[in-house]
């Protein structure tokens, strides 16, 4: 199988939206709360409609363009001591082929516009490929020891 990658753009938006949602009801009986846990999501349309028209977001898809997998990104700058890094928002994928491809994409991009880091998700770790290729790339944990104060309530 040959995945094609390319640049989301904002006319991809309600296909990303369907995507989560159908991969949210595979583990969610709750239709009402999945609908709550959609308000929250990384990939919730305010989200995506920030992200997709910067450029910095990719997808992979099959040889019939059935979406494989997706992460949401943007450059992020002098940010934790570095010029500029790519800061990955959201990774998510159905495919082992798909998230390794979408994974190293991220860090070649990175590379290749001369970004000092990349800033993945932890929970990708736990796709044993994933984990295989971030250890071969020397990953390491990013916590700095940062606090943050809210601005809205709740």
């Amino acid at each position: 199988m040959t995945l094609i990658t390319r640049i989301m753009q904002i006319t991809d938006l309600d296909e990303i939206i369907a995507f989560e949602k159908e991969l949210l009801a595979k583990s969610n009986d709750d239709e009402m709360d999945r609908e709550i846990q959609s308000w929250n999501a990384r990939w919730r349309s305010e989200s995506l409609t920030h992200h997709l028209p910067m450029g910095w977001s990719f997808s992979a898809r099959n040889d019939d363009g059935k979406l494989l997998g997706y992460f949401i990104a943007q450059p992020l700058l002098f940010f934790d001591g570095q010029t500029q890094s790519l800061w990955v928002e959201h990774f998510q994928t159905i495919d082992d082929t798909a998230a390794h491809d979408l994974f190293e994409l991220a860090y070649r991009l990175a590379r290749e516009k001369h970004f000092q880091k990349v800033y993945l998700p932890a929970n990708l770790l736990l796709s044993p490929n994933i984990n295989k290729l971030a250890q071969a790339w020397k990953s390491l944990p990013w916590a700095p020891e940062t606090i943050f104060l809210k601005t809205t309530k709740g």
